[in-house]
């Protein structure tokens, strides 16, 4: 595949949940792209659809959810039309994810060397002893000293940042094109987050791979993305370059989720931060406008209705005001 194409498309996704009281949409029709070494960053608030979409994408929702897509697409394959047999054969060799607490996501039965190893021979024609040397390669790529030794090791018996490391060595083992990581610093403390955040920029440079990165953090995004899609109710309201986005944010919930955040240097101690009224609303059953407008000191009569899209230079934004109305807001340190 061309440099220049995307490696992952995504068109009209839909997320479906049937309930006692009517479907919940969960996710409204989202579109966005992602070429080889970009990084996009999905960010919004709890229950935006935000983790829902990337299992989406790994085909890991639960079989009760209803998925679609008008085109769900990776390195030219078409994902909606694979098997789940075809799926396992993606999983963990071309795509991979990363998920927000690796506890729950290693085995506390097996070795941290057994679950490395596996990871590669289900994929590759390897032998152990090479299984073996690639993830003693890829512990110490991520920073784990004394790698050798840590593969006897349990998952209980490393600290949280160990364990997120191992969690990256792992969807790391078959030098996958997509990596997706889902709220992957959440667990850890304040410099722990900041290492492994540079980690997988670091790697994600190196081996020329694609990454999502799911959050809420808006300070993370600045540091390590390229493109932003900021979602809300199940939409993504707002999706561009991460500088356009954090200059001229467009949309009023970008625009409140930014005024939430010290700015150092600022933002004095003591002083109040934004905040951004009210609840996301219920989306069982139809949703009809702009489903912000409940929360939004800028709504009007004709955010109920159809709500167009603007695109300004690869800048879009969903809203009845065609551009920012106030000035944008320096990125966060």
């Amino acid at each position: 595949m061309d440099n220049q194409e995307p490696i992952l498309r995504v068109e009209g996704l839909t997320i479906d949940i049937p309930m006692a009281k009517g479907t919940l949409h969960a996710v409204r029709g989202i579109d966005f792209s992602l070429r080889r070494g970009e990084t996009l960053c999905i960010v919004g608030e709890s229950g935006s659809g935000k983790s829902l979409t990337s299992l989406a994408v790994m085909g890991l929702l639960g079989k009760t959810l209803k998925r679609s897509a008008k085109t769900l697409s990776f390195a030219g394959i078409d994902l909606m039309a694979q098997s789940e047999r075809d799926m396992r054969h993606l999983r963990g060799d071309r795509m991979a994810m990363i998920f927000q607490e690796p506890m729950t996501s290693l085995n506390p039965a097996y070795t941290i060397g057994d679950q490395l190893i596996e990871a590669l021979t289900l994929h590759r024609p390897v032998s152990q002893g090479e299984a073996r040397a690639r993830a003693v390669d890829l512990l110490g790529k991520v920073g784990i000293t004394a790698a050798e030794s840590r593969l006897s090791q349990y998952p209980h018996q490393l600290s949280g940042g160990l364990r997120q490391r191992v969690m990256i060595a792992m969807a790391l083992m078959c030098e996958p094109e997509l990596i997706i990581a889902d709220e992957p610093t959440t667990a850890l403390d304040v410099t722990i987050q900041a290492q492994i955040l540079r980690l997988l920029k670091d790697l994600q440079r190196e081996m020329n791979m694609a990454l999502i990165l799911v959050t809420h953090d808006l300070g993370v995004v600045a540091r390590i993305a390229d493109h932003v899609a900021v979602m809300y109710a199940g939409e993504v309201v707002e999706w561009g370059p991460a500088r356009a986005v954090f200059d001229a944010p467009n949309h009023p919930y970008t625009r409140g989720l930014l005024s939430c955040i010290p700015v150092p240097g600022k933002t004095r101690p003591g002083d109040h931060l934004g905040s951004i009224p009210g609840i996301v609303p219920s989306l069982v059953g139809k949703v009809e406008g702009c489903a912000f407008r409940g929360r939004c000191a800028e709504a009007q009569e004709a955010c109920a209705g159809p709500i167009p899209i603007h695109d300004q230079d690869g800048h879009h934004h969903s809203c009845v005001h065609a551009q920012a109305q106030t000035q944008g807001r320096e990125i966060p340190a």
